[in-house]
């Protein structure tokens, strides 16, 4: 109960506030920079970080554990133990300030490498004012994007060292130490250095700009691709393309062409123009080395540039040996094997000439028992995953040769994967699916919808890695993307992305909370006469029923049917039917209220019946949804977790008398809500008092 107010309590904050924001970055682990820097400063000592110590347990737990031979001899030292003129940043951050160490992360180094391209983005990513000078306290900070949310990250600088060098990433000449602690800074939110062996550089982009990224064979490439580039360009997305290696050999080695392979470029522009009476398509791609270029066709000492009009050259704006040059686009499919593109969110750029993705991005939760309801494949359990409404209303500007229709990109990213290494846990499988869908977006659609129709689109597989992510050109319309792992009962948490070209509505398809009950008749000549007499015989001299008696009553009707399964009603739920059904305030249900609490059970035997699909007495947690709906109550995902918590055994199961206690306990609390909402608005509001006796009840 405490973590689910607490969650609350988070959410809440973001959205009045913008806690989380690029803007109001969270603390992470609640450690404020500017406060422990003044803190230092003022004790005359130097940081050292509590939640990530200089110990074993930071650098690793197999690889980089205690007794690893990559880790013998380590120490950990500060840069002025290292160098006797220690710089944070030197003439700008360049691509020579990030060298590898003997940790597998070349793919966050990549990463890293990108930032030095962008000034703007690196200044966010990298706070500047940051130095070894006059306001020097042994720790600085850098602001990551975590899964939605953008975190400040405090670090000491004790870094891993041995014989005097940096274990880890440093810059060649050795006294420049900004790329080691924005590395550390990285393996802090991800629990260890070594949760970083291993990886993508989109990995790294996403986390340093919050964008979402795609990733393209180019000898599968669509046919669409270079419009795709022209536009990502003009969003001021980034992007990056590679050579693909079999072999550490290849690194680094050139090509016929002096392309580098097993190398990073970036591709900075894409233009088309007449040459020879053909329309030519073009990108301009940048090595970071600053040299080293392509020979070939549209290279920058290339002859034929005789033959290009003034008017079409200038629309290119070449100019030679500076690491940047043009190439045709068919070139660029034979020559390359993979782009990358980053897409930004409108807040990374503050530039007014590129355009802005319209971005819409939710939190979500896999929960076994309520909401993880894997792929298709089981459609037993498919319809209780999350499910989100998105309504496409434009098409694009600029529509492609293929098909008109509204761009989006979709992204599915599991969350804290990294950190959790540690503990054994390996990613789950996971792709979402897409389905057209006209109606209530306040709803959670079920199967006469999700399994008796064809998605409309898909990710084109499950794949355990971070994030999944598609484009898709969807004409305008209403859908529903279903979020979900491959297999069922797998846990996680995710954030899904949805950027698209056009402004789009977008936001969960969940139900409104409510409960519509129908009420049995209970007036006095619509009592059966023998029940009547059973109930004097029952309810002893006062003719009325306790929650004890009532407990007794209900185990000894359920104990005779071999329908359904019954561990004995808890006496909670019988004091929750006295609370709920208790006109007169005696504390006892009388005739009238025992006769009310009769129909109502036999009314909710039939629907426990109806949802047993296996008649093994009990029902599974994944049909309480369309259970509760049945008795007239709908509840969102949220509600359904709770309830599922509550009321399920430890194989997600629930028997008839939990079943029973959860339909009382919703009715109760929905009845108390509305005698507080006097109003009928929605909302209610209680001192701390009210709270408790209510929360206790």
């Amino acid at each position: 109960m405490a973590n689910a107010a607490a969650e609350v309590a988070r959410r809440k904050a973001r959205i009045e506030d913008g806690t989380g924001s690029r803007d109001n970055a969270v603390p992470f682990n609640q450690q404020n920079f500017e406060q422990l820097q003044k803190a230092c400063l003022q004790s005359g000592s130097l940081f050292c970080d509590p939640t990530f110590p200089a110990d074993w347990d930071s650098l690793g737990y197999n690889q980089l554990g205690r007794y690893s031979s990559k880790t013998i001899g380590t120490e950990w030292k500060r840069p002025t133990e290292l160098s006797s003129d220690p710089q944070f940043i030197v003439d700008g951050a360049k691509r020579t300030d990030i060298c590898q160490g003997v940790l597998g992360d070349c793919w966050l180094l990549a990463a890293i490498a990108s930032l030095t391209l962008d000034p703007q983005i690196l200044s966010r990513v990298v706070p500047p004012g940051q130095s070894f000078g006059s306001q020097y306290a042994g720790i600085f900070h850098f602001q990551l994007w975590q899964y939605g949310q953008w975190v400040d990250v405090v670090v000491d600088d004790r870094l891993p060292s041995r014989d005097g060098k940096l274990l880890f990433v440093h810059s060649a000449e050795g006294s420049e130490f900004w790329s080691a602690l924005l590395e550390k800074a990285y393996a802090k939110v991800n629990s260890s250095y070594e949760a970083l062996s291993g990886g993508s550089s989109i990995e790294g982009f996403e986390d340093f700009t919050g964008g979402i990224s795609e990733s393209y064979d180019l000898k599968e490439a669509p046919p669409s691709l270079f419009l795709i580039v022209r536009k990502a360009l003009k969003l001021g997305s980034l992007l990056g393309c590679s050579i693909d290696i079999s072999s550490s050999y290849e690194a680094e080695a050139l090509t016929g062409q002096k392309l580098v392979r097993g190398h990073a470029y970036s591709v900075t522009g894409a233009q088309q123009l007449q040459h020879c009476g053909s329309l030519v398509d073009l990108l301009r791609i940048r090595n970071p080395w600053g040299q080293v270029e392509w020979t070939g066709a549209w290279s920058d000492r290339w002859e034929g540039w005789s033959s290009v009009e003034s008017e079409e050259k200038k629309k290119l704006n070449h100019s030679a040996d500076d690491g940047e040059f043009w190439m045709s686009y068919t070139d660029f499919l034979l020559q390359f094997s993979r782009l990358d593109i980053c897409n930004l969110t409108p807040d990374t750029l503050s530039s007014e000439a590129v355009g802005r993705w319209s971005v819409s991005e939710f939190e979500g939760v896999w929960r076994v028992g309520s909401t993880a309801g894997g792929c298709r494949n089981y459609p037993a359990t498919f319809c209780s995953n999350p499910q989100f409404f998105i309504r496409l209303d434009d098409e694009d500007e600029e529509p492609n040769d293929e098909e008109a229709g509204c761009s989006v990109v979709i992204g599915l990213m599991q969350k804290d994967a990294r950190r959790e290494r540690r503990f054994g846990r390996e990613l789950n499988t996971i792709g979402f699916s897409i389905y057209l869908f006209k109606g209530r977006s306040d709803v959670h659609l079920g199967p006469e919808v999700l399994l008796r129709r064809p998605a409309a689109a898909r990710s084109r597989t499950f794949i355990n890695q971070r994030e999944v992510s598609e484009r898709f050109t969807l004409p305008p319309a209403e859908y529903v993307v279903v979020p979900s792992t491959f297999q069922p009962h797998r846990r996680g948490n995710f954030l899904l992305r949805v950027f698209t070209e056009k402004p789009a509505q977008a936001r969960p398809m969940e139900e409104n909370m409510n409960a519509d009950i129908q009420e049995p008749n209970t007036a006095q000549e619509v009592v059966d006469p023998h029940f009547k007499r059973l109930f004097v015989q029952i309810s002893g001299n006062d003719s009325e029923i306790s929650a004890f008696q009532l407990q007794h009553i209900l185990d000894k009707v359920v104990a005779q049917r071999s329908d359904v399964r019954t561990d004995g009603f808890s006496l909670q739920t019988c004091r929750d039917v006295v609370s709920l059904l208790d006109v007169d305030g005696s504390g006892k249900l009388g005739l009238l209220e025992f006769h009310q609490l009769w129909k109502k059970i036999q009314k909710y035997l039939e629907i426990f019946k109806a949802h047993d699909s296996d008649a093994s007495g009990t029902m599974s947690s994944h049909e309480m949804r369309a259970a509760l709906n049945e008795a007239g109550f709908q509840v969102n995902s949220s509600v359904i977790h709770q309830i599922v918590v509550r009321f399920s055994d430890q194989n997600f199961s629930i028997d008839f008398d939990c079943f029973i206690g959860c339909l009382i306990r919703l009715q109760l609390l929905f009845k108390m809500f509305r005698t507080l909402d006097k109003k009928n608005q929605g909302t209610i509001q209680l001192d701390l008092q009210q709270w408790v006796c209510l929360a206790i009840n």
